[in-house]
């Protein structure tokens, strides 16, 4: 899967992490399409996020379907780590 984020400023409204998911008709029909929401909401609940002003948007790949949920799971908290670790580079 692919993560993008971008740092919303300290000013703007609401505060706190967004996330959104892009699911697009090629990677299956609606059921699939939504199991894959569905995992990857799960996962992203479960997962540590940081409390900073970020939009999130994952852009899952056909592989998320099979792939086993501890490992969604670690995918999403490493890239959390990682938006993190930009907004405390940012900071400085």
């Amino acid at each position: 899967m692919t993560v993008f984020y971008l740092h919303r400023p300290d000013d703007e409204t609401p505060k706190g992490l967004r996330v959104g998911f892009t699911v697009g008709k090629v990677l299956g029909g609606a059921v699939q399409r939504n199991r894959m929401k569905r995992r990857l909401r799960e996962a992203v609940r479960l997962a540590v996020q940081p409390d900073l002003a970020v939009d999130v948007v994952v852009n899952p790949k056909k592989s998320v379907l099979d792939a086993e949920f501890t490992q969604l799971q670690s995918e999403l908290k490493r890239a959390f780590e990682v938006i993190q670790h930009s907004a405390g580079a940012r900071g400085k």
